[in-house]
């Protein structure tokens, strides 16, 4: 892959205050060149022939000499300790933007059952496979036969969608046919809000006269995919309409997408899932640091200090270096501290090793700086134990995926980078009332502050879908059941929702996330919410229909 040259604009040293040792190794280069141009003292008065045999120190007139070398080596470790960078660490918000919308065909046909339990029950359980694959995922469900209906918008809660999928059947649809491409409008609808290109999967056995047509208008403008996965057989037996192999072959085809056929295993689902894009989009976030990406130069660095071994190469000032070399050089007492630190409890003879071996590196690091190294390794917990500093602290283990934890350091520090980086952490852990609370208090003090508002918004979206889902159950289950909203920005522990304090004649409301993870409030909601929603959706469908049909009269109405 190519280098991109452009990220050289954002070219900076991230220690530029080592330069300063550039004034001392000048120096030596231009004593070095005094000294050189004494022993040319004698070239006007002996030939160069004889004078080449004279001199003692014939190796400095070939370019593989103890002065280039050391001239080499020094240019090298100062680059090092000056710190060259042009990019920032990956962000850990990083996700997959790409949505995964399925389009269902509930219409008689898939009721046929020359596949095994039915057309429509099999392209449901490999619905249900394929989310599987994907978890944490956004997905949404529309189903269409004469009509088409949303049963779920973009989601990542696969037992809310499994649970809806379970309950589709034909008899739920206000009207029947198969006309898929009523459906495309509620996708626009679903993917309004996305700005990343999606992938449409349909699972159907045949097509409507102008769906053709209709599809590959829709696909010609739009950057999404379509994939077909065909349900059923070409079985010819009389009172089975044989699945339209050609016709959804030809339709994948007009609309650049693919045709995929079931299988008895799971390889169909698989290869599906390899097929769906992904689109990862990362959120700005200006407090990551920056990637110090001299650190590769210390291996040709040593690799030259070796060469000092050699007989006649030994300099006498050569060992004012080995400091410099041991505080750029990663050392390899901490990468040996962190493996024995994991077996301590296994042997009190690795545990002295690990106490002297810290011992060492304390010598040589300072404990950020320890923490800085662990943390390019990828060894967040370790650099969490190592880091001084409470907000690299909140980092290390905001990158090893604690959260909470990270979100109790950031707490503790009063910038706005603190602020954004705990709300941010608070959204990750899934404590979104707060997380939207650190927003606000962010946005307060600093409107302009960068990804704030967006990540408000999404934060904010989420705790919306999610309570629009209960607020459908709990009508669904005949409750009256209010719904309360958490307000206020009150003060909380890392250790959770425990620990919280509520002030006093405040409602709370609970979202979907807090009453899974409680067994006994859990048990109280499932019991709360019909088994069965095939009532909820048929009803649902059926006032969508009124809806656009009095919508339709309305504008005909208006037309002169």
């Amino acid at each position: 892959m190519p280098f991109d040259f452009a990220v050289l604009e954002h070219f900076h040293f991230l220690r530029p205050s080592w330069a300063l040792l550039l004034i001392p190794w000048l120096v030596m280069v231009l004593i070095r060149n005094q000294q050189r141009s004494k022993q040319d003292m004698f070239g006007g008065i002996i030939a160069p022939h004889l004078l080449q045999h004279l001199r003692l120190q014939r190796s400095n007139a070939r370019w593989l000499n103890p002065t280039n070398f050391a001239l080499l080596f020094m240019a090298m470790t100062l680059f090092v300790l000056l710190g060259p960078t042009w990019r920032q660490q990956p962000s850990p918000l990083s996700q997959d933007k790409a949505a995964l919308v399925i389009l269902l065909d509930v219409s008689s046909t898939m009721q046929q059952k020359d596949v095994q339990p039915s057309r429509l029950q099999r392209a449901k359980q490999k619905i249900s496979d394929l989310l599987a694959l994907r978890p944490d995922k956004r997905s949404a469900l529309i189903v269409y036969s004469g009509t088409a209906h949303t049963v779920l918008s973009l989601t990542a809660d696969q037992d809310i969608l499994n649970q809806y999928l379970a309950a589709i059947t034909p008899a739920i649809m206000p009207r029947v046919g198969k006309f898929p491409e009523v459906s495309l409008p509620l996708v626009d609808e679903i993917l309004s809000e996305s700005d990343a290109p999606a992938t449409i999967v349909m699972f159907t056995d045949g097509l409507g006269a102008d769906s053709g047509q209709a599809f590959e208008s829709y696909f010609s403008t739009r950057p999404h995919q379509l994939l077909v996965v065909g349900v059923g057989s070409e079985s010819e037996e009389p009172g089975i309409a044989p699945l339209e192999r050609e016709s959804l072959k030809g339709l994948s085809a007009d609309t650049t997408g693919a045709y995929l056929s079931l299988t008895i295993d799971d390889s169909d689902v698989r290869q599906l899932n390899r097929r769906i894009d992904s689109y990862y989009m990362v959120s700005e976030d200006s407090a990551l640091p920056w990637l110090d990406s001299g650190y590769l130069l210390v291996f040709p660095a040593m690799g030259l200090f070796l060469m000092w071994f050699r007989r006649g190469w030994t300099l006498t000032w050569m060992w004012l270096m080995l400091p410099v070399v041991l505080s750029s050089a990663p050392s390899p007492a901490i990468a040996q501290q962190a493996t024995v630190s994991t077996v301590h409890e296994r042997s009190t003879t690795a545990d002295k090793q690990s106490t002297i071996l810290r011992g060492f590196t304390d010598l040589w690091l300072t404990g950020d700086q320890q923490g800085r190294l662990l943390l390019q390794l990828g060894r967040y917990p370790q650099a969490a134990a190592r880091f001084d500093n409470l907000m690299w602290k909140g980092i290390a283990y905001y990158y090893g995926e604690d959260f909470m934890l990270a979100a109790e350091y950031f707490s503790r520090g009063s910038s706005d980078d603190a602020l954004f980086n705990e709300a941010n952490a608070r959204a990750q852990g899934r404590d979104y009332v707060r997380a939207v609370s650190r927003y606000d208090r962010l946005l307060a003090r600093n409107p302009s502050y960068p990804g704030a508002a967006d990540n408000r918004s999404q934060v904010r979206a989420i705790i919306d879908e999610i309570n629009r889902l209960s607020a459908s159950q709990q009508q669904e289950a005949g409750t009256s059941t209010q719904v309360k909203q958490l307000s206020g920005d009150d003060a909380i522990p890392a250790q959770g929702a425990d620990e919280i304090r509520w002030r006093q004649a405040e409602v709370v409301q609970l979202t979907a996330e807090d009453i899974l993870q409680d067994p006994t409030t859990s048990a109280m909601w499932l019991r709360g919410v019909q088994q069965d929603p095939s009532n909820f959706l048929a009803i649902k469908f059926g006032m969508q229909l009124q809806n656009t049909e009095a919508k339709a009269d309305v504008l005909l109405e208006n037309i002169p």
